[in-house]
């Protein structure tokens, strides 16, 4: 009986650390659903809420994943009031520009939002305790601000909740 040679036993380890690797890579979620409700109001002169959502992790930068906002406004005149998401805007809003690629849209009506973002879309994220923030500031209005803590990467079904009293309704995390 020959020997392996070490090629042939290095083709081996590799080919079942690759096979033991698959499922383990697969059974992590690709995606991470937010879904916001916005309240209806009952109020005399009702504006839609300015809203941004971003990742926050201690001693690492925020990440924006969304902005809200009246994008479309003649001259950009909408994000003249972007910097009143004042925790946003002093986290991450101001050294962004606008229209931020990717992360703008319009605001929303009252009702329930859900937005996804990929693995790709929240970057490189690097395992461990991370929170999600909500903040929705509205003109003629309030503010408010949810914080919910959640674990990168997350399990399948696993997540988070917060619910507002003003501004935001329920705001809830999961994976999937």
């Amino acid at each position: 009986m020959q020997p392996l040679s070490l090629t042939a036993l290095t083709g081996l380890t590799l080919g079942l650390g690759c096979t033991l690797a698959a499922p383990v890579l697969a059974a992590e979620p690709a995606t991470m659903d937010v879904t916001v409700a916005i309240p209806r109001l009952k109020v005399a002169e009702y504006h839609r809420p300015y809203v941004a959502i971003w990742v926050e992790k201690a001693g690492a930068s925020a990440k924006t994943v969304a902005v809200w906002y009246d994008h479309d406004m003649k001259n950009n005149e909408g994000t003249k009031w972007l910097r009143d998401v004042r925790q946003w805007w002093r986290a991450s809003g101001r050294s962004l520009r606008f229209p931020a690629n990717g992360i703008t849209g319009a605001t929303r009506a009252p009702g329930t939002h859900k937005i996804s973002f990929s693995r790709a879309q929240l970057g490189a994220m690097a395992p461990g305790q991370y929170t999600l923030v909500v903040e929705a500031a509205r003109e003629v209005g309030g503010r408010e601000l949810l914080r919910i803590p959640f674990v990168w990467p997350g399990k399948s079904g696993a997540g988070g909740r917060a619910a507002g009293k003003t501004e935001l309704g329920a705001v809830s995390i999961s994976f999937r």
